[in-house]
Formats: structure tokens, C-alpha cells, sequence
């Protein structure tokens, strides 16, 4: 039987180490997470604030190297419950998300822009046509860093038809490493997911958040 703990393993070693590999843990049981911890797993990447509350303390026990990634939408009220636990909020979607977090924030954070890159009413972020100019509007928080933009692309079993979203990410990515802004130190280009993580990297992508790759389809 395949384990989690060697699907892990397996991806890490066809994946170059200048890619980071985001472990999306939503709803995923604590003996499979201290599956992936133990294969050597480094990030973890949550949707929901009180799930991550709840894992944090456990696994801090096991292993204090691991950071915490926010990669779902943060509402401006869980903000405050965040800030202790994540290390990167990957889905900063609005000023007024920006703007709270750098006034509540008691440390420099690091943040990435997320991007809606197909423009999909279902998804937040920001269009890829603003992108630069909202990154401007960023540039008096000096309590955020901004090091990365993140995508999620549109579904297709036809990776042909998400490869064109990637180029647009690395390009407006490559664009806006370009921007002389003081809270700017873009250096992340988080694409890509278990379907398309390949295409992702070969486009350009330094991180992936890879999940059902890893554990399997969930069963409920």
C-alpha cells in the first residue's frame, strides 16, 4: 500500500529543491499529517484559521521547523486569531485586507498578492491588470513584505488549456520584481496545485500547494 508518508517522498524527489512544496492540510486527519511532517514536509498550507488553531499546538510538539501558510480567503474579523499562527498570508486579495493586517501585525509579515488570473466571479484577487498598481497602493505598510504573488487557475483535466494562466503569472511576476518599492521583495510565484503542478513549475512556479497528490481524495 502507498503511503502518504512515500507519496510525499516520491514527489519531493522529482521536484527541484528551488521549488517549494506547500502542503495543503484542509480537513486532512492528524496521523496523516505527521505522515507528510515526517517525510521531511516543512510548509503547511491552511484554509481555514480555526483548523490551523487547532493543528498548530500539536504539531509544534513534533517539529518547530514548520511554517504556516494561509492560502484561503482570511476574513479582516479572523485576523487577529492569524497573526499568532500563520508565518505567510499567500492571499492577500483587497486594501482593506492589506490595511488591517499591517496596523494589527506586531512583526514585519510576509505576504503574497493573490491573483485572480481568469477573472472568475468564484475566486477572489486581484485582476492581473491591476496588479502593479495595486502593489503601489501597498507601499506605505511597512509592517507587510511583500515576497510573492499566488494564483489558482481555473480547473481542467486539459493542462494545455491552464498552461497560457501560468505564463501570465510569471510574466506580470517578472514585471513587478521591476517595482522599486522599500516593502517589496518579490520573490515567490506560487502556482500551481496537484492536477498542474508540473506545468505550473515548468512555467515558472517556485511553490506549489499540492494536497490530494499527496494524501488521496478525501472521502467525505
Amino acid at each position: 500500500m502507498v503511503t502518504i508518508f512515500n507519496n510525499y517522498k516520491k514527489i519531493r524527489s522529482e521536484i527541484s529543491n528551488d521549488v517549494t512544496i506547500v502542503v495543503a492540510v484542509k480537513s486532512r486527519s492528524k496521523e496523516d499529517i505527521i505522515q507528510v511532517i515526517s517525510a521531511g514536509a516543512t510548509d503547511l498550507g491552511e484554509n481555514y484559521v480555526q483548523e490551523a488553531r487547532e493543528m498548530k499546538g500539536v504539531f509544534e510538539s513534533i517539529s518547530n521547523k514548520i511554517n504556516w501558510h494561509m492560502i484561503g480567503h482570511l476574513q479582516t474579523n479572523k485576523i487577529n486569531h492569524a497573526l499568532p499562527i500563520f508565518d505567510t498570508i499567500q492571499s492577500v486579495d483587497s486594501f482593506k485586507l492589506a490595511e488591517s493586517l499591517n496596523k494589527r501585525t506586531d512583526k514585519i509579515l510576509s505576504v503574497y498578492i493573490e491573483v485572480n488570473i481568469a477573472e472568475e466571479d468564484s475566486k477572489d484577487g486581484i485582476k492581473l491588470a491591476e496588479i502593479e498598481e495595486f502593489i503601489s497602493s501597498l507601499s506605505n505598510f511597512s509592517n507587510l513584505k511583500i515576497c510573492g504573488l499566488m494564483c489558482v487557475e481555473p480547473y481542467s483535466l486539459n493542462l494545455e488549456k491552464v498552461r497560457p494562466y501560468f505564463k501570465k503569472m510569471k510574466k506580470m511576476f517578472d514585471k513587478c520584481k521591476l517595482i522599486d518599492q522599500s516593502n517589496l521583495d518579490l520573490k515567490v510565484l506560487s502556482m500551481g496545485m496537484s492536477n498542474s503542478y508540473k506545468v505550473a513549475i515548468e512555467e515558472g512556479s517556485n511553490m506549489v500547494r499540492l494536497g490530494t497528490c499527496i494524501f488521496g481524495k478525501r472521502t467525505f
